[in-house]
């Protein structure tokens, strides 16, 4: 095991991460930029370094300078966390030149998987049903067939797309080619790869994921579905597991199928394969991620396994101690994403309690919250035996939470977790379109 992490992140993911290693009894050293100096993440680490200005490009984005703090306080492992540079195998290599262990999949994966056709493909030949889309688009006329094939409407995505970025429906063939250049330019832009491709637009549709975590002895456990579906600008706010139309039966076929597609690619540590399920109960892969996601509290909340825990664990060359006839599907939990809509300096933090109520984030009364970075400020979990139990329990806990001084999304969160859509579990990707 390792004696010494590197967290490379900052907010509620590098906290959570440096509470992990603490139960863990790993020592572990944050990283920092200017702005970030007085955060919970650096006072909670054995060990701080600051790496650059409150821009990310000049501190969390910058590969070298993050290697050279691992470097220079002897870390052995640098956990990523989610964002920044978590799937850039760029780093991940220069982790591995420098006898650094990424706490990550390995490179081949990141490779295969960080190319959505490549895949695909994969996903293909492992039996797994896709969306039908095309190949990686080498121009508007290669848009413009492959749009005909699969018929309208169809989404053009940006290849090492995420976040919501670089995705542009196309509805007719006269919006084609705004779409199309405007996906390249900003894949280029964000993702440093102006290559797209199209997909099928399915509509109404589910989100639902698929937690997954592989060892290197060829054991692959799925810890269950995530359902997704409140997505605003492709931006999840509210995630719940189990999800409400999914059944027992529909589970245990996507748990056998999720699992043969990891052992065919060979994959290793924590992952979430991405479907599309339609009204007519079919479920069609869109994509893996290949890090821990934001969301994947809900997974620990309702499974009672420490993801943070055995992503390190895996990445240590430890055998998983469980078995997919071990993971209980028992209750609901769900977990609602409070976002800042400013900037702003807190005033008065009140935390809800109570049995199985969690709310993960970096704040601390007096600190401000700056405009560098990514909007979350915290994510409230809740647990129930029931999933009715489940949503009275998240809509006290919000009613509880306070946030004064920062400008936030409480009160719409109060409004969707009451909506007869979610209430019902009817609610689909559409739930804010009118």
């Amino acid at each position: 095991m390792f004696s010494k992490i590197l967290v490379a992140n900052r907010g509620e993911i590098a906290v959570r991460i440096i509470r992990a290693c603490k139960e863990m009894g790993i020592r572990t050293v944050a990283v920092y930029s200017m702005a970030d100096a007085e955060a919970l993440h650096v006072a909670l680490a054995d060990e701080a370094v600051c790496i650059g200005k409150a821009e990310a490009a000049d501190s969390y984005l910058n590969e070298e300078r993050v290697v050279s703090a691992a470097l220079v306080t002897g870390a052995q492992a640098i956990h990523p966390g989610y964002g920044f540079l978590s799937e850039n195998a760029h780093f991940a290599k220069m982790c591995q030149d420098n006898g650094i262990v990424f706490i990550g999949p390995s490179l081949e994966n990141m490779d295969l998987l960080s190319d959505k056709e490549k895949i695909k493909r994969s996903m293909i030949e492992a039996e797994l049903p896709v969306i039908p889309g095309s190949e990686v688009l080498e121009s508007i006329e290669d848009a413009k067939k492959a749009a005909k094939k699969i018929g309208y409407p169809v989404m053009v995505k940006a290849r090492s797309g995420g976040g919501g970025r670089g995705i542009r429906l196309v509805k007719t063939a006269d919006e084609l080619e705004n779409a199309y250049h405007s996906a390249v330019a900003e894949g280029t832009a964000a993702f440093g790869d102006g290559a797209v491709y199209m997909e099928k637009y399915i509509n109404p549709a589910k989100h639902i994921e698929m937690q997954v975590i592989a060892d290197e002895f060829g054991n692959v456990v799925c810890l269950g579905e995530r359902d997704c579906s409140i997505q605003k600008n492709n931006q999840k706010l509210i995630e719940e597991s189990t999800s409400p139309v999914v059944s027992k039966e529909q589970r245990d076929k996507l748990i056998e199928q999720v699992t043969r597609a990891v052992k065919h690619v060979n994959y290793l540590g924590v992952g979430t394969l991405e479907f599309l399920l339609d009204t007519e109960g079919n479920f069609y892969f869109m994509e893996m991620n290949v890090r821990l996601q934001v969301e994947h509290t809900v997974t620990e909340a309702l499974t009672g396994y420490d993801l943070v825990k055995w992503q390190i664990r895996v990445a240590a060359g430890i055998e998983l101690n469980f078995t997919q006839k071990d993971v209980d599907f028992t209750g609901s939990s769900i977990e609602c994403r409070i976002n800042a809509k400013a900037p702003g300096n807190l005033k008065f933090l009140h935390v809800p309690g109570g049995p199985f109520v969690r709310f993960d984030t970096f704040l601390v009364t007096g600190m401000t919250v700056s405009p560098y970075y990514d909007s979350l400020l915290g994510k409230l979990i809740v647990f129930a035996g029931t999933r009715e139990e489940a949503i009275r329990k998240m809509k006290a806990a919000l009613c509880e939470l306070v946030i004064d001084g920062i400008p936030n999304n409480i009160e719409e969160q109060i409004e969707y977790v009451s909506d007869p859509r979610f209430v019902d579990g009817t609610y689909n990707l559409n739930f804010f379109k009118k």
